[in-house]
């Protein structure tokens, strides 16, 4: 197992799906862990498909996390909000010491064609898969060029360079994301500080299970929820649904000193898919 002792990462949208299964696998490489996703109110929500853990999820993924024997941070974070986005990396600061990782997670996307689209759900989407990895890279980046050492990781997808109908807010994110972490990993690459985009295909995840229920709606065609994910599968060439734990256990080798020379790329885990 790769060993990440001594090391402190960032995890955004930490608190379910791919960014809680990479959280975990950092900390139990013995990495000291800070994780933050957007905290709401179990009746709040909207177009989109995210996931929006209540605040009782604060101390069970600080306690799933602190299980593994290393230091966690588990807070509310808007990564759509620059102040309350530096105010959680100086918390994470204190509480794990500086950042040496930081994993790009938080993410959202609905269904919804260009015709109708409103201003308000292609902010929200943008702002929060481009722009928000943005803010939190502007305030860990520097330090870790300061101390020659740095691993930074965006989850994309294969959105990034193929369309996907009905979705055009979420593949323009992804693509302007790839974008980003082409030009982190050129900016940090004189300073020893890494940028991946890890793009995978369907992952199973609540968010995955969420924008599938929308397809559903949005198609009309009577098939359930469970049926169209069974589809999925079956379209996939290896006959089944990616796991978050896949693109963690990629996720942690990246931010290893064994990967110091994979940066700017952007690493698909498709199963075989093209999409």
């Amino acid at each position: 197992m790769t060993n990440l002792s001594g090391r402190s990462a960032i995890v955004t949208g930490g608190f379910s799906g791919m960014g809680f299964a990479i959280a975990t696998a950092l900390a139990q490489a013995g990495a000291s862990v800070a994780v933050g996703s957007y905290v709401a109110a179990p009746d709040s929500g909207g177009t989109d498909a995210a996931y929006y853990p209540g605040a009782e999820e604060i101390e069970r993924v600080r306690s799933a996390l602190a299980a593994h024997g290393t230091r966690v941070h588990a807070a509310h974070l808007d990564v759509r909000d620059s102040d309350l986005t530096n105010r959680f990396v100086a918390e994470a600061q204190g509480a794990l010491g500086p950042i040496d990782i930081l994993v790009n997670a938080a993410g959202t996307t609905a269904e919804q064609p260009v015709c109708g689209h409103s201003d308000a759900l292609w902010d929200k989407i943008v702002d929060t898969n481009l722009t928000g990895a943005f803010r939190v890279t502007r305030a860990v980046l520097p330090a870790m060029i300061e101390r020659g050492w740095g691993r930074i990781v965006n989850i994309g997808s294969t959105a990034a360079t193929v369309g996907w109908k009905d979705n055009p807010a979420y593949c323009a994110s992804k693509a302007g994301l790839l974008g980003l972490t082409r030009c982190v990993a050129l900016e940090g690459a004189p300073h020893g500080v890494t940028c991946v985009m890890i793009s995978p295909t369907w992952v199973e995840t609540e968010l995955m299970r969420r924008n599938v229920a929308q397809v559903v709606a949005r198609e009309g065609k009577g098939r359930s929820v469970e049926e169209a994910m069974d589809e999925l599968r079956k379209g996939n060439p290896q006959g089944r649904m990616l796991q978050p734990q896949e693109i963690a256990a990629l996720a942690v080798f990246l931010c290893s000193d064994a990967a110091r020379g994979i940066t700017m790329e952007n690493i698909q885990i498709t199963g075989g898919a093209l999409w």
